[in-house]
């Protein structure tokens, strides 16, 4: 069975890497819409379907992972950051205090589609000025949902649920859909 993974994080392909042994990447292209209205784990999973059927379509023989990863503070969504002040803005916001991090995970292949969503409380350090201008500076911030890696030094103070989650791939998650979708022949 051929398996693709529909992003370009590097994270998100070193997570899957402990699952699978040999996938491809081809990251979804399509613009990322989806209804405000919904609740945040819905939101999650329908961005990540999104991005797994665009790249099914282009793939019917294979399997498809697709992620979609939101930050939820304060009952508000916090995707990636327009810019570098937005970045500093969200870590202004969620420094000292605590945060959601959701996953959607779309799985699917000719024979199934499996959807779910991993949510991960995060506790943020209280980030100092400076921290948060160098941290900014260095560019990390920049392409990640609520502006932050928590493999990055110095921001989270503590977690409850799921590391990789937070990173943008939940493996436990991840492999049990993607067992759910094997086909005995």
């Amino acid at each position: 069975m051929k398996y693709v993974l529909a992003s370009a994080s590097p994270r998100r392909k070193e997570l899957l890497g402990q699952i699978l042994k040999e996938f491809e990447i081809l990251p979804a292209k399509a613009e990322e819409k989806v209804n405000i209205s919904l609740f945040p784990e819905q939101m999650a999973c329908a961005l990540a379907e999104s991005k797994c059927d665009e790249v099914f379509a282009l793939n019917p023989r294979a399997t498809v992972i697709g992620c979609d990863t939101v930050v939820v503070y304060g009952g508000k969504v916090l995707g990636k950051p327009k810019d570098a002040a937005d970045a500093v803005q969200t870590l202004k916001t969620l420094s000292g205090k605590t945060h959601y991090v959701i996953t959607g995970v779309c799985v699917r292949n000719a024979y199934k589609k499996l959807i779910d969503f991993d949510r991960t409380e995060v506790r943020f350090n209280v980030l100092t000025d400076e921290f948060i201008r160098d941290y900014v500076r260095g560019g990390s911030p920049m392409d990640k949902a609520g502006s932050y890696g928590i493999q990055d030094g110095g921001v989270v103070r503590e977690y409850y649920g799921s590391y990789t989650n937070v990173v943008g791939l939940p493996v436990t998650l991840t492999k049990k859909l993607l067992d759910g979708v094997k086909i005995d022949l």
